[in-house]
C-alpha cells in the first residue's frame, strides 16, 4: 500500500501520531507536497466528509480526523508556501451576533479545510460589520454565517444587506446553514447558498471558488 494510501486511512481513523509520521516519511521521500496533501490528507478528509453526510459516521469521527489532518497539515504549511501552493479558495466563517454556537460552525470548517479552502474563524457572536470588513481585507471569495437560534436568524439578513452597501456581494458569496435556516429564508433575505450540513457546504464553497478563479 503507498504511504499516501496510509495517510489517509490512518487520517480516516483519527491517528493523529501516526498520520504526522507518516506525512513526515512522505516528505523524506521527496513526494511532491501537493501530492501529500491531496492524495493523502484531502482525500481521507474527503472519505470522512462523504460518510458524515450518509450518516456512516459522527461528530465525534470527524472531529478527531480533523486534529490528524492538521497534524499533518502543520508540517505541509511551511514547505506549500514554498513550493507556491495556494488554497483552493479563501472563506470566513463565524457565528452571527448574539448567538454563541460554536459545533456546526465548527464542523463546517474543517470540512472545508478538508477540502483545501483556507478558512478565516470569526468566533462567535460576530457583527455584521466584521463578516463584511474580513472579507474585504482578507480577499475572501465567501461569508459563512451560522446561526443556531431562531433569535439570531435576522442577524444573516443584516450580513447580506452591510455586503450589499459596501458593494461586494457581487464578488463575495454569503452562504448560510444551522438548524432553524432554511432554502426558502435564504432566499428571503438574498443569500446566495444554504446547504443542510457541513460536507455539503464545504462541497458548495469549493464549486464558488472555482467559478470566481
Amino acid at each position: 500500500m503507498s504511504i499516501l494510501n496510509e495517510i489517509s486511512e490512518n487520517l480516516q481513523k483519527g491517528k493523529a501520531k501516526v498520520v504526522k509520521q507518516l506525512v513526515q516519511q512522505a516528505i523524506d521521500e521527496k513526494i511532491p507536497v501537493e501530492q501529500i496533501l491531496d492524495e493523502g490528507l484531502l482525500s481521507g478528509m474527503s472519505i470522512i466528509g462523504e460518510k458524515f453526510k450518509n450518516n456512516e459516521v459522527f461528530v465525534p469521527e470527524v472531529l478527531v480526523a480533523a486534529r490528524a489532518m492538521n497534524m499533518g497539515a502543520s508540517l505541509l504549511k511551511p514547505l506549500m508556501a514554498e513550493a507556491g501552493v495556494t488554497a483552493a479558495g479563501k472563506v470566513c466563517i463565524g457565528t452571527v451576533r448574539g448567538d454563541l454556537h460554536d459545533i456546526g460552525k465548527n464542523l463546517v470548517k474543517m470540512m472545508m479545510e478538508g477540502k483545501g479552502l483556507e478558512v478565516i474563524d470569526l468566533g462567535t457572536d460576530v457583527a455584521p460589520e466584521t463578516y463584511v470588513q474580513t472579507a474585504i481585507d482578507q480577499g475572501c471569495q465567501i461569508i459563512c454565517c451560522s446561526a443556531l437560534l431562531t433569535t439570531t436568524m435576522c442577524e444573516m439578513e443584516n450580513v447580506v444587506k452591510k455586503a450589499n452597501e459596501a458593494g461586494i456581494h457581487d464578488k463575495v458569496k454569503i452562504m448560510i446553514g444551522g438548524a432553524p435556516v432554511t432554502q426558502s429564508f435564504c432566499e428571503q433575505i438574498g443569500a446566495d447558498c444554504y446547504t443542510p450540513d457541513a460536507a455539503s457546504a464545504a462541497d458548495a464553497a469549493v464549486a464558488f471558488c472555482k467559478a470566481t478563479a
